[in-house]
């Protein structure tokens, strides 16, 4: 297990969407969770999302994957990277640098990227609007830092595909090395290119634009066929202006809007459903044959563990032990709280006393093992 040398709660309150921040030894005797080679196997696969990126010369190029087993066999020995995006849903050990930050809340965790860099391979300077935690691993990398933007760089496209700034001027310039950590709030250019083949792990966090928000719960409201009804206008008043929208007008069709929105439950309902929906491909396989609930409970009376995929999504509102959200759907909880929380906030659990889970419990638990959402182990 990987331990934090210094407390989360004391970052958050003096760096979180503050100030970057760089952790020496953030995490002692750090070892890396995967080696070179399985991220290059990673990059093969059809369902990872990975990228190549090279700036040999000062020309910068970049591909995604999945690549040919042959990509890397007449590569140059340094100025470029492999990038894999939510490797945490793909490989175990990437996952287990997530638990030292699940005190942050989860709904904002995006994944864990991993970027292996060969001697000046890096991504050039840019900008980001996400939390992220880079994590030193194998190597040594140097890390750039600038000032937060408020209008004053100017952007560049690279290769059609990469986002760049121009040069900034640093208030972090530091060589990390295993086990430092680099803190980046949203809007502060950075740029970091490897001195050594080296690893680097970024826990990502995001917030969604208000923008989504609002896009999203109106998809969510249509799919859910609510307000089919056509506005009435049986109150109304003959005017002599044609084309004038009255203030009475304005203010019926703005509460038509605002009581839309005003319903707690489908608010509830919306927000919970949306913020558990996945970012990134999971790595899901629904059981074959599936579990009936009959073999649910003989496995769970043996002290099986129950282990949840990777990156899944699932939560509960705090106030509500009715339902419990998973994946971008809405499950029936049957009340069974103490189930809800360990199906959202813990990676595995057992049920060391059966007589707990009513007939709704092992309904649901059945639902989400064929689902491919949680598996047993031992």
């Amino acid at each position: 297990m990987y331990q934090l040398t210094f407390s989360l709660q004391e970052f958050v309150k003096q760096y979180w969407q503050r100030e970057p921040v760089v952790i020496k030894a953030g995490f002692a005797d750090f070892v890396d969770p995967i080696t070179p080679e399985e991220l290059a196997g990673l990059s093969l696969e059809q369902e990872v999302d990975s990228r190549f990126i090279s700036n040999a010369n000062g020309k910068w190029a970049a591909e995604h994957g999945p690549f040919e087993e042959n990509k890397f066999a007449t590569l140059a020995e340094s100025h470029w990277q492999i990038v894999i995006q939510a490797a945490n849903h793909w490989h175990s050990g990437a996952a287990e640098l997530v638990p030292p930050f699940s005190q942050i809340p989860q709904w904002i965790f995006d994944d864990v990227m991993i970027s292996y860099s060969t001697p000046g391979g890096g991504v050039g300077p840019h900008i980001d609007q996400y939390d992220v935690f880079i994590i030193q691993g194998l190597g040594k990398r140097h890390w750039r830092v600038g000032a937060k933007d408020k209008g004053q760089y100017e952007e560049i496209i690279q290769a059609n595909a990469l986002r760049q700034i121009k040069q900034f001027d640093s208030v972090i310039d530091e060589v990390l090395e295993p086990g430092d950590i680099l803190y980046i709030p949203p809007g502060f250019p950075h740029e970091g290119y490897a001195l050594e083949n080296s690893i680097s792990y970024s826990i990502g966090y995001r917030t969604p634009k208000e923008q989504e928000l609002v896009s999203q719960f109106a998809d969510y409201y249509l799919a859910e066929n609510l307000g089919e009804e056509h506005v009435t206008t049986e109150d109304i008043e003959l005017q002599t202006n044609g084309g004038e929208i009255n203030k009475s007008t304005l203010n019926q069709l703005q509460s038509i809007l605002e009581k839309s929105i005003a319903q707690p439950q489908l608010m509830k309902d919306f927000l919970a459903t949306m913020l558990s929906q996945p970012r990134h491909q999971l790595d899901i396989i629904e059981p074959e044959p599936a579990y009936t609930t009959e073999h649910i409970l003989d496995e769970l009376a043996s002290g099986s563990m129950l282990t949840k995929v990777s990156g899944l999504r699932a939560f509960y509102h705090s106030d509500d032990s009715q339902c419990v959200y998973i994946n971008g759907e809405k499950f029936d909880a049957a009340e069974n709280h103490q189930l809800v929380e360990k199906l959202c906030n813990q990676p595995s659990f057992t049920v060391t006393d059966t007589s707990t889970m009513n007939c709704h419990s092992i309904a649901l638990l059945t639902e989400l093992v064929n689902k491919g959402y949680w598996y047993f182990e031992g």
